[in-house]
């Protein structure tokens, strides 16, 4: 497995503490079984879908949640009520299961939905006011002083 170093970037960077712990737990090898399967999709520059697929779960069964640039989803069926059925073959699981996705900041989750079997996680990229690229009018001492003249005519 290749390594890489970093060390010579974080020396002339400072807050970049959670990219450093992103690439580290990136390079390790994913625990569990990957179980439930998903999906993710770029709908469009600032929209994403997650589609799971979480057949012979409820919505009562999932839980969503997100929590410092983490989105959480974890499923326990309730297994009150479970058939009696003896299965010759069990190929459907319905084991417990947490997922856990890292979002960037100003990503939310807007809403979530279920249908056949698939839970779909709508997320929005959000960029603040202050952030969006924005126009500086470049100013001349000319400029400013035909409006000082303008000014003075006026009044």
């Amino acid at each position: 497995m290749t390594t890489f170093d970093l060390s010579p970037l974080f020396r002339t960077s400072v807050g970049f503490d959670r990219l450093a712990s992103m690439l580290a737990t990136a390079s390790r090898p994913e625990q569990g079984n990957g179980y439930p399967p998903y999906n993710i999709v770029a709908v469009d520059e600032n929209q994403y879908q997650v589609t799971m697929a979480v057949a012979g779960f409820s919505d009562d069964d999932i839980e969503i949640t997100t929590e410092q640039n983490v989105l959480r989803v974890a499923g326990q069926r309730n297994e009150e009520g479970a058939d009696e059925a003896k299965y010759l073959h069990r190929g459907i699981a319905t084991r417990s299961f947490e997922r856990r996705f890292n979002l960037a900041d100003h990503v939310r989750v807007t809403g979530a939905d279920m249908e056949n079997g698939l839970l779909h996680i709508y997320l929005e990229r959000e960029i603040p006011e202050a952030m969006k690229p924005r126009k500086i009018e470049i100013s001349s001492a000319r400029r400013l002083l035909d409006v000082k003249q303008q000014e003075e005519k006026a009044a």
